[in-house]
């Protein structure tokens, strides 16, 4: 599968294009919207959640509720142009009195992108490398959550840092975090963690600043023997920390133990091979359901550090590319802390990555062809 997003954050709207679904997949946009109104949650987002109300239309590839296997287009309405329809508009010249964003914000695409594109006005970076993008990213997500769904492979995600905040959750079972993770305003599964999170955001916001923290997206139901060893492009672990890495302010991604393996002597990471009946299994997963970038058939577990949001009401010292003058870096609408909805676009980007490997082992035409194959499959295994 692959999948193309278009728009701008202030534009009239986003697309998305996925190509590559199994036909036979129900699939409708009141599954999306769910999705797609998780995203907006959490607490420290700014005013712009307060105006949009994502929903996404299924434009082509859907007939009766089921996917045909062609590409799906979905598109989500900007509710936000219509205050940004002149500004942001396709045909024309600039309106009279408009003033380009020239003061590019530290950490943010502002600068390189100018750089790069030749642009002199900074809006005609700052929208498209907007996290606003992510909206377009969960919609295709949703598709390939939903084909997993339909295997019975599920996916969650819940917030272990904020702020400097760490979240203590390791003698808690993934039920009860899943559960507790999306019950709470910071996606967070311990309580007291939570209500430290909190004033983090708090304190951040009074002084004109943002935070960032930490996610964890596990999936459970996975069979072994997804993605393979015979070629780096092929190891499931870089692809999922690829497509991690390129949510926006993601800067860290860590599989299983992670950085916290290399401190250890071997025989305390790796986890040891036992027998469950006639099953063959681990006794533990410090892997994170990973080895040699093939599932083991454990929880897949990785996790995504995310830097605090580049947009400061109190900003940093910048330059401005008109005058060449020290001055300080603009002001966009914004977030203090995000680190909750990106949780939940970090669970659309393992659930593509997962989703693509699924049908790259089990066929991609149908999802009867997946489901046939997939079991034909897991009794070879319980075979072996």
């Amino acid at each position: 599968m692959r999948y193309l997003t278009a728009g701008e954050s202030h534009g009239k709207a986003l697309v998305s294009v996925v190509e590559g679904c199994p036909a036979g997949l129900s699939l409708s946009a009141e599954d999306i919207n769910a999705i797609l109104a998780r995203r907006q949650r959490g607490y420290g987002r700014g005013g712009r959640m307060q105006i949009e109300r994502d929903t996404a239309q299924i434009i082509s590839g859907v007939r009766f509720g089921e996917t045909l296997g062609g590409p799906i287009a979905l598109l989500i309405e900007n509710r936000d142009w219509a205050n940004w329809s002149t500004a942001m508009a396709t045909e024309g010249a600039p309106p009279q009195g408009y003033e380009p964003v020239t003061r590019p914000r530290p950490g943010h695409a502002d600068l390189v992108g100018a750089l790069k594109y030749g642009r002199r006005d900074l809006r005609d970076v700052l929208e498209r490398a907007s996290a606003r993008e992510t909206a377009a990213r969960v919609a295709a997500g949703a598709v390939a959550r939903e084909l997993l769904r339909q295997i019975d492979v599920t996916i969650f995600s819940h917030v272990t840092a904020i702020g400097g905040v760490e979240a203590h959750t390791t003698d808690v079972d993934y039920d009860r975090i899943a559960l507790t993770a999306e019950t709470s305003d910071v996606r967070c599964a311990d309580d007291a963690a939570a209500e430290a999170m909190r004033r983090a955001i708090d304190d951040a916001r009074e002084a004109g600043d943002t935070v960032g923290g930490v996610f964890e997206v596990v999936c459970l139901g996975l069979p072994p023997g997804l993605g393979s060893y015979v070629q780096a492009d092929r190891r499931l672990d870089g692809r999922l920390a690829s497509a991690l890495m390129s949510i926006q302010a993601i800067k860290g991604v860590e599989i299983g133990l992670g950085f916290g393996a290399a401190a250890r002597r071997g025989s305390r990471v790796h986890d040891a091979i036992t027998l469950a009946g006639e099953r063959y299994w681990r006794a533990g997963n410090n892997a994170g359901g990973l080895e040699g970038g093939v599932t083991t058939g454990l929880p897949l577990v990785a996790k995504a550090a995310m830097k605090p949001i580049s947009t400061l009401t109190s900003p940093l010292p910048s330059v401005d590319m008109q005058s060449h003058q020290a001055e300080e870096a603009a002001v966009e609408r914004s977030d203090v802390c995000a680190v909750p909805a990106a949780a939940i676009v970090g669970e659309a980007a393992v659930a593509w990555v997962v989703a693509d490997a699924v049908l790259e082992k089990f066929g991609c035409d149908s999802l009867a062809e997946v489901r046939r194959n997939l079991a034909a499959y897991l009794a070879d295994v319980a075979e072996r």
